[in-house]
């Protein structure tokens, strides 16, 4: 009977969803802030600071350190985020403490706009990025030193002669279910 084939079919896959959205990584952070400093008309430096990274997984402390494990191996010894801007260079990485909180930085250099996905349809245009189009899923403007359409036009716009261009957005709101991952690497930093 193909219906029933189908409804056998339909339950596996649902089953692999359900799975993977078990055994996915609860690895995540308070909120991302993009400085684009400008050197020329497409050129400059991006910096991404990631505020309290921390993970959802208050159950144990193996999925805590599996977090952080995800945190060392795919973002800044692996290259998560080469492949999110594959057309900028020069890296650089670093964790550090602020505010009692763990917090990552990320800076990379380009000689394009859509090396970071910004935008400008010409010289006296506005520098423009569509919020929609951020790496991280779940990502929600907050704040910027440039004007935002709004969610009907998600979209922010920068004067043309500014030079540094700010954007914030959230990710998600830590709660009594989240354990920073300030310790994890204040351990692991101290075996070094």
């Amino acid at each position: 009977n193909v219906s029933q084939d189908m409804k056998i079919k339909l339950l596996i896959v649902t089953l692999f969803v359900f799975a993977g959205l078990l055994l996915s990584s609860c690895l995540t952070c308070e909120k991302k802030e993009y400085i684009f400093e400008l050197s020329g008309p497409e050129s400059g430096k991006l910096t991404i600071r990631f505020i309290n990274i921390f993970s959802n997984s208050l159950d144990s402390a193996g999925e805590v350190q599996s977090d952080y494990d995800e945190l060392m191996n795919m973002w800044f010894a692996g290259e998560k985020i080469e492949r999110d801007y594959p057309m900028a260079r020069k890296f650089r990485k670093r964790l550090y403490e602020a505010n009692g909180q763990l917090c990552g930085e990320i800076s990379m250099e380009f000689s394009t706009l859509k090396s970071v996905r910004l935008y400008r349809y010409d010289l006296g245009s506005p520098y423009m990025i569509n919020t929609t189009t951020m790496p991280d899923d779940g990502e929600v403007f907050q704040s910027s030193n440039g004007e935002f359409g709004g969610d009907f036009m998600p979209v922010v716009f920068w004067r043309p002669e500014n030079k540094t261009l700010r954007l914030v957005t959230t990710i998600a709101k830590p709660d009594t279910s989240c354990v920073s991952l300030l310790d994890t690497w204040r351990a692991n930093t101290k075996k070094r």
